[in-house]
């Protein structure tokens, strides 16, 4: 390059590093200047007056938080305070010989317990759940604004863990009550009440699953199962959408000893629990509607024994005798389909759907039987009071089904099981954990009475059935006086 062009470049760009040098100076010199004194005006700062812009649920919070309270609770305990020690040599006088002391002194002590509730109406009903005031003689609700009332219990249903409770007063804050039927796996969920006592908190998350049963927490389960953090204290308290509408009351949480949240908690459809306080409000008590049968899955092995082309329905284990089934001509063996024109996709759900009808109602099933389909009207009773249970030595059987032993059920057995002294059957002495059929859930102490529906009356009846039944057996066993089949 030529060194007078190359001079004449290094000094062009020497001048614009001092021209920017002398701008950059200029301008932090002027905002030094400018913020030296008062706010500038010229800054972007939000009008108080306007609502705030965003996409969280705030809004949602604002309008639920008010309803959902604080409940504690507390019960006298008596227990045994049992005493030993060395006796007094005083004593020793009146008791004989050395030895120590025993006192069984009953001692009481008072539990508390914290729980969550959600106010369901100005005139103060708040729902929660039995176990927070389960047994309690004190019941108090703190409000979100602090204030305190003394709770009475309305009423109680321990089969689905629901409380009614009431303070006086009117125009308490109350949420809007959804409808969960229309609760859809993947909806947001928000649950608000307050864990471990700390003061009331929300969690969010979504609804993971619904009718959740045979998780052994309650008699009647139909839950809606959620990974918004529930913590004890919780329980009691509201499961929300995101518009805010109440469908569930938290009730439970698995957690695997910890004790804490683990992302899987449920709660009680709103439907549901509205069913039980609008019943206790309305009656003083909870009345169930009664059918009279032992309804099954079907699972895939017994749709094929009875024909059925899909694994849907409620198939009849049982039928009680005098029962409004028995009446209306239900047989063991049916397959009930559909309830009132919508399709049955289980045994939980034809019993939940019956323990929240009206005793006395008539429901139309439509019921298949024997490979055709027929329409059967039930005037449903009420649900008894837990009634006795009618439950359940000396051939083995030789291997009619493997890894199973039976014996003749005799006169004895029975009456030790619990069955009339005339019954017929085989009874299950040992079932192997390693055998097939233990994964159809015969136990020991199931009577067996039918093989493909043909009874048997002894081991040798039952090992001939078997060898003509073939790979595939369908076994009618009696469990602590009801029926059931299983697919062997």
């Amino acid at each position: 390059m030529n060194q007078s062009i190359w001079d004449r470049s290094r000094l062009a760009i020497l001048g614009l590093v001092l021209a920017l040098g002398i701008t950059g100076l200029s301008v932090a010199r002027a905002n030094q200047k400018l913020f030296a004194g008062n706010v500038p005006a010229s800054l972007k700062v939000a009008d108080p007056n306007l609502g705030p812009s965003r996409n969280g649920f705030a809004p949602v919070v604002k309008s639920v938080a008010p309803a959902v309270v604080n409940i504690s609770s507390s019960k006298v305990v008596r227990t045994p305070n049992q005493y030993a020690g060395p006796m007094d040599p005083f004593f020793q006088q009146f008791f004989g010989g050395e030895g120590e002391r025993r006192f069984n002194i009953p001692r009481e002590r008072r539990e508390q317990s914290l729980g969550s509730g959600v106010i369901v109406a100005p005139e103060g009903y708040i729902l929660t759940n039995n176990h927070v005031v389960d047994g309690a003689t004190n019941v108090k609700v703190m409000l979100a604004d602090k204030r305190e009332f003394k709770a009475n219990v309305v009423g109680t249903d321990p089969k689905t863990d629901v409380a009614v409770l009431k303070i006086d007063g009117t125009n308490f804050p109350s949420v809007t009550i959804g409808d969960s039927s229309k609760v859809q796996v993947g909806d947001y969920a928000l649950a608000v009440g307050n864990p471990f006592g700390v003061g009331q908190s929300v969690t969010m998350g979504i609804v993971s699953a619904t009718g959740r049963t045979n998780l052994g927490i309650e008699d009647y389960e139909d839950f809606i199962q959620t990974d918004a953090p529930i913590n004890p204290g919780n329980s009691g308290g509201a499961l929300v959408n995101d518009r805010g509408e109440l469908v569930g009351i938290n009730t439970a949480i698995l957690s695997h000893g910890s004790g804490g949240n683990e992302g899987i908690g449920f709660a009680v459809p709103v439907n549901l629990a509205r069913n039980v306080m609008d019943q206790i409000l309305q009656h003083g008590k909870v009345t169930r509607a009664y059918m009279g049968i032992i309804p099954q899955d079907v699972t895939p092995a017994l749709a094929k024994q009875f024909g059925a082309s899909e694994t849907k329905g409620a198939l009849v284990g049982d039928v009680s005798a005098d029962s409004p089934a028995a009446k209306a001509g239900l047989k063991r063996g049916d397959i009930i389909l559909e309830l009132n024109g919508k399709p049955i996709t289980g045994s939980n759900e034809l019993r939940m759907t019956i323990s929240m009808t009206s005793p006395d109602t008539t429901v139309n099933l439509k019921v298949q039987r024997d490979g055709s389909q027929k329409d059967v009207a039930v005037k449903l009773g009420e649900l008894p009071t837990p009634q006795e249970e009618a439950s359940n030595h000396d051939a083995k059987s030789g291997g009619a089904l493997e890894g199973v032993q039976v014996e003749n059920l005799d006169s004895q057995t029975a009456k030790e099981l619990g069955l009339p002294s005339e019954s017929k059957g085989v009874v299950v002495t040992d079932v192997s954990p390693s055998s097939p059929v233990a994964e159809t859930g015969l136990r020991r102490g199931d009577v067996i009475q039918e093989v493909n529906h043909q009874p048997v009356k002894n081991v040798s009846e039952f090992e001939q059935a078997m060898k003509k039944g073939g790979k595939d057996s369908l076994l009618l066993v009696n469990r602590r006086g009801n029926t059931l089949f299983l697919a062997a």
